[in-house]
């Protein structure tokens, strides 16, 4: 039965007449919710909708095949065990009550352009569809008044339409059928033949696709077939002329073949020559279509089965394969060789488990793969002996290879490019085939060095490639999606036709005070200069983050080194510092596009900041703006590659920003997600693209405790005391001790050096419990090492080793010393 082009098919009932065997298929495709995805114009034929009008309705509003139909007007016809009416074997395949395949036929109303008939006889099949997509049924049905020749439908007509059914209709040609398999396929065996049949006839699908791998006749003779097909043309053209008639011009003797009977040695070996020059000239044209190792690899194998050889192995350097570099000279007996492609005209799965692709091995020095990769010459061994044989298959443990090799002609040529042998290709000829020769190693060794340098070509891509993307991943930050008081979720996205490499950067810098520094910037330009000057700048940032500097300071310090690095040292940086106890950020630009807040409720908006000049520029002030939020804030930030598009305002792009940052979604990844996929649909994306976005949680008044200490020693014990009392409200009581005994410490030397300020003792719970000691000395204290007599020193060395982690930092007023303990709310 053939459901193919149907344009050419009018509408009337002998439509199908012209055409024996070839009945017009509707093809319905139904998913999981019982609307139809698919239409055919079949289907527009037999059941009279249009396909507009079909997709996204019920198909039980649609097709007529239903337990609807009165009872006298379906008719059994091979439906499975278990449904005698065929009519609600159909529904139920729709509805989703049955779960494998079934077949009906019923009569329904004919369609309105079908005027010579009232009713239609429908055939239909339902088909269960398994797999990810969202299709769950395949539904086909055709006209049976097509099918006989005087319009009757006929048992044996339908028994040679479904033959998927034949098995419950009592079939009885399905020896036959088994047996007549090999006939079309004949390197099918009996044996396969009949497994297929069995597999159709019981579980009522078809054999979608058959993998044969057959056999080609052996290639003649270098030049032999030319010089037949030259002669033969010559006694045609001689019949001709000998008739008194004018030699056609398809006749006449090709140019350089006018030679005489006597020059056929000459001749024969003209074509051949000529004959190797094609074959190694469409080997050219076939391999080298692609960077990709990997299917270079198959280019170079396929190109040379059949025509040239019957089987070709070949095998890789470990480190080619790797995408590696490997040390200068000659393999030896030690170097791995990876096998990464065999092709052969074998029956399938002789080769595969006795020579795997993937396998690694060494190989001796007696073999003649030894004495190829080690002289980058073609090795010809014209039949392999017994005893050849024998010496090869030794490094095969457990598996002998001798029945695939011994009596065969081998080549073994070579892969290098640039005098360095990369690996080298095993062909081999069958028996009945003619060996091997020296012209075929001249051809071979050519066939090699062409396959060689693409080869290279694409292991260095592949090794650039690699290296490219190990340079990024490695600049580019692993940022925590948890940070004090802030969720952070980042994309990075290199530009689509400019490489892995580029400029753009994102990081998050976790500072005193349980704050937060969020960057984001853009070196101008691409590739590995960009991105050197993006690491230096990402390494300059985190630096002078750590140090707590204000964030107009930063870019302004920022500025000044990368003058001091080369005038071609330009870029664009967003700072913001996320204060959650304060709720607020405190944002500084330089020359970056304006980054996107989405308020809680959903309204979003680009905060109007100072645009500033780009880092590098220099001699321009830097300003900063203080912006309050509220919990459940998010605030995106993103370098231009996201919303710059050539030939388009960049304000479209940040409107759409603006829309698509705005649009709820599960969680921050998801949100992430979503502004990427509303801006790389536009298209014309040619830059690198950084986008990071933060979920401003804030820290409630309740999870922050704060004293002011006085300057007398008294005071010590109060903190102490102050502090126990406060972890224990908290259900933190297993942190007391260790907290108690570093809160002592640090208020010690806070009220021993300072100048007359009071000092400050803060906590945070959260998911660390943060302390924080602040005093007006801005001499940062550092650890030391005490000995046995020493009074002092040892205070920063307790808290060293009882604390998760521990720092300090320079305020305007003198310094603040920190440490966070791991807190378990409970």
């Amino acid at each position: 039965m053939d459901g193919g082009t149907e344009r050419d098919l009018p509408p009337s009932r002998g439509a199908g007449d012209g055409a024996v065997g070839r009945i017009p298929l509707a093809v319905v495709v139904v998913d999981l919710d019982g609307l139809v995805s698919h239409w055919s114009t079949g289907a527009r034929r037999l059941f009279g909708a249009a396909k507009e009008e079909a997709i996204g309705r019920s198909v039980l509003d649609l097709l007529p095949v239903t337990g609807a139909l009165p009872d006298d007007e379906i008719t059994p016809y091979g439906a499975y065990a278990g449904y005698d009416d065929i009519g609600p074997g159909l529904e139920s395949s729709l509805d989703g009550r049955l779960n494998y395949a079934a077949a009906g036929r019923a009569r329904l109303s004919a369609p309105e352009h079908d005027r010579d008939r009232d009713r239609v006889d429908v055939l239909w099949w339902a088909y269960p569809l398994v797999g990810p997509g969202s299709e769950r049924l395949l539904v086909l049905a055709a006209d049976a008044d097509r099918l006989g020749p005087d319009g009757g439908p006929g048992a044996a007509a339908f028994e040679r339409i479904a033959p998927g059914f034949a098995l419950h209709t009592d079939f009885p040609g399905a020896d036959e059928l088994a047996r007549r398999l090999p006939e079309i396929l004949p390197s099918m065996s009996v044996g396969e033949s009949a497994r297929i049949v069995a597999q159709v006839l019981e579980l009522g699908y078809p054999i979608l696709e058959f993998s044969q791998n057959n056999r080609v006749p052996v290639t003649p003779d270098w030049g032999v077939a030319r010089r037949t097909e030259r002669l033969a043309r010559r006694a045609r053209a001689d019949r001709v002329a000998a008739q008194g008639l004018p030699v056609p011009a398809e006749l006449a003797d090709e140019d350089g073949e006018d030679g005489e009977d006597g020059e056929d040695g000459e001749d024969l070996e003209y074509a051949a020559v000529r004959e190797r020059l094609e074959f190694l000239n469409e080997v050219s044209g076939r391999i080298g279509t692609s960077l990709d190792l990997s299917r270079t690899i198959m280019e170079v194998s396929r190109a040379v089965v059949p025509r040239f050889t019957d089987i070709a192995g070949t095998y890789l350097r470990e480190q080619v394969v790797a995408g590696e570099g490997f040390p200068e000279g000659v393999p030896d007996t030690t170097t791995m060789w990876h096998r990464v492609a065999v092709e052969h005209t074998d029956e399938p799965g002789r080769w595969d488990d006795v020579v795997p692709v993937g396998e690694a091995m060494p190989f001796p020095a007696h073999t003649p793969f030894f004495q190829c990769m080690t002289t980058g010459e073609p090795v010809l061994v014209p039949r392999i002996s017994e005893e050849m044989g024998h010496a090869i298959a030794s490094q095969f443990e457990k598996r002998d290879i001798r029945p695939l090799i011994n009596n065969r002609s081998m080549l073994v040529v070579p892969l290098k490019a640039r005098n360095v042998v990369l690996g080298f290709m095993i062909l081999l000829r069958h028996p009945e085939r003619t060996e091997f020769n020296d012209m075929d190693r001249v051809t071979g060794a050519e066939l090699a060095a062409r396959a060689g340098l693409v080869l290279d070509n694409a292991r260095m891509y592949t090794y650039q490639e690699s290296v490219a993307e190990t340079l990024q991943d490695s600049m580019l930050p692993h940022i925590p999606p948890h940070m004090a008081g802030c969720d952070i979720a980042t994309r990075y996205l290199p530009g689509t036709m400019l490489g892995r490499v580029g400029g753009d950067w994102f990081d998050c810098v976790k500072l005193p005070g349980a704050r937060t520094a969020l960057v984001v910037g853009d070196v101008m330009g691409h590739g590995l200069n960009s991105a050197a000057m993006m690491g230096q700048l990402r390494t300059a940032v985190q630096t002078m983050a750590a140090l707590d500097l204000p964030p107009a300071q930063l870019l302004r310090n920022l500025d000044d080194l990368a003058q001091r690095l080369g005038d071609g040292y330009l870029a664009t940086c967003l700072y913001a510092v996320y204060d959650p106890i304060e709720s607020e950020l405190l944002i500084a630009n330089a020359g970056h596009i304006p980054p996107v807040l989405v308020h809680a409720d959903g309204r979003s908006e680009l905060l109007d900041l100072p645009t500033g000049a780009p880092i590098g520029v220099g001699g321009v002030p830097f300003e900063a703006v203080r912006v309050r939020v509220e919990s459940g804030d998010r605030l995106v930030m993103c370098t231009d590659g996201l919303v710059e598009v050539r030939g388009e305002d960049i304000g479209v792009g940040l409107a759409t920003l603006c829309e698509s940052a705005a649009h709820p979604a599960a969680s921050m990844d998801d949100a992430c997600d979503t502004i990427i996929r509303a801006l790389n649909t536009r298209g014309g994306r040619k830059d690198d693209v950084a986008l990071l976005m933060a979920r401003l949680n804030g820290i409630a008044p309740e999870d922050v405790a704060e004293w002011r200490l006085g300057l007398a020693p008294a005071e010590v014990g109060r903190a102490r005391a102050a502090v126990r009392e406060q972890l224990h409200a908290w259900g933190l009581a297993r942190l007391a001790d260790s907290a108690e005994l570093m809160v002592s410490e640090l208020v010690t030397n806070a009220l021993r050096h300072s100048h007359g300020r009071p000092v400050q003792l803060r906590l945070v719970r959260g998911a660390t419990l943060l302390c924080e000691v602040d005093d007006d000395d801005h001499t940062l204290p550092t650890l030391l090492s005490a000995g046995p007599d020493d009074e002092a020193g040892r205070g920063l060395r307790v808290v060293s080793t009882l604390a998760r982690e521990w720092g300090t930092s320079r305020t305007t007023a003198g310094k603040t010393v920190w440490f966070e303990l791991t807190s378990r709310r409970g």
